[in-house]
């Protein structure tokens, strides 16, 4: 892969496919998303987890995010956004078991209320992506790790950056897809046990909020 600009083309993999199978905040939100609100909803989810690799990717070649981390007050307030991000999410699932009580006791008496679906997947969509672009460990991941796999002689220089995006992408589309079918299966298991359910979603909870709180103390 030398003749495209790019350096250890191989140990890029490798490195790739090990640092996204770590678990983080857009594979647990996507496999949350899939548990909870079903595949259709997931789709959008990893959707907007690929567009936002991506625009990090671009900025990382239009010299951004080298910017951010030149000033480090500016990287510290998207530091602190990203973990205000994943804090209010991480709320949000452990709100939702209280929420999930009361929909269940309407429900038996006949006063629940319809969702609209496009209306969730929307929402999904975005809360995706702004979990994605609020994360800096992206942003130091595609400028420590990402650019040592350039070779910044090579003309265009806008093509290795463009070949290893798309691997990046390959990969986490297969991971994000078997979390995606994972997720169904464990929905129905936790169809039928609702208290497995409960305990799920409180973990998922707390570690939304653990992530924030290591990215304020990081």
């Amino acid at each position: 892969m030398e003749n495209l600009g790019i350096l250890q083309f191989w140990t890029f993999v490798s490195g790739v496919i090990v640092i996204i199978l770590l678990p983080g905040p857009n594979s647990l939100f996507v496999l949350k998303t899939s548990i909870s609100r079903g595949a259709q909803a997931a789709w959008q989810a990893l959707a907007a987890v690929l567009l936002g690799d991506a625009l990090l990717i671009l900025l990382a070649y239009l010299g951004v995010a080298s910017l951010l981390l030149a000033s480090p007050e500016l990287f510290r307030w998207v530091r602190y956004l990203g973990a205000a991000y994943l804090l209010y999410l991480g709320v949000q699932i452990l709100l939702s078991l209280r929420q999930h009580k009361a929909s269940a006791d309407n429900s038996t008496t006949g006063t629940g209320t319809n969702h609209h679906p496009h209306n969730i997947s929307g929402s999904v969509f975005r809360k995706s992506l702004l979990l994605s672009l609020t994360n800096p460990k992206a942003i130091l991941f595609y400028l420590s790790f990402f650019i040592q796999f350039i070779d910044y002689s090579y003309q265009p220089a806008w093509l290795p950056y463009l070949v290893l995006a798309l691997v990046l992408e390959l990969v986490s589309l297969c991971y994000l897809t078997v979390l995606i079918y994972a997720g169904r299966a464990i929905a129905g298991f936790f169809r039928h046990q609702p208290l497995a359910a409960k305990a799920g979603n409180l973990l998922l909870g707390l570690l939304f909020s653990a992530f924030a709180i290591r990215l304020v103390w990081a």
